[in-house]
């Protein structure tokens, strides 16, 4: 057995994995989609982390919504000074280009930032 083997699983766990929902989101139709993580500016769900307003979450433990394009997520974040769990559903919007974010109580709707055009 290759003794580089049990190192590279254990470190498995660790690793960053892309999501069906990587990409930069406006918080609001007059975002500014070059700042990410303020008030105005835009959210960002890269490698399994959910970078909102001044807090970031692990998007853990996915399950498949049965019979919905939609992803259960565990969501360990922090911001602020403190550290809290919660689920949170996302899946791609039925119209348009983004994303339908729900929290116990609260779905939002973020629409996909384009990238900025070459002239």
């Amino acid at each position: 057995m290759n003794r580089a083997l049990p190192f590279a699983l254990a470190a498995l766990p660790g690793l960053a994995l892309a999501t069906p929902y990587d990409g930069t989101y406006r918080q609001n139709a007059n975002a500014d989609c070059g700042l990410v993580g303020v008030d105005g500016g835009a959210l960002r769900i890269e490698g399994g982390i959910f970078y909102g307003v001044e807090n970031e979450c692990r998007m853990t433990r996915p399950v498949n919504v049965v019979d919905m394009d939609a992803t259960l997520y565990t969501m360990e974040c922090s911001g602020e000074g403190a550290r809290w769990t919660e689920r949170a559903m996302v899946m791609e919007a039925a119209e348009g280009d983004g994303i339908i974010m729900i929290w116990d109580g609260y779905a939002f709707r973020y629409d996909r930032c384009t990238p900025p055009t070459r002239e």
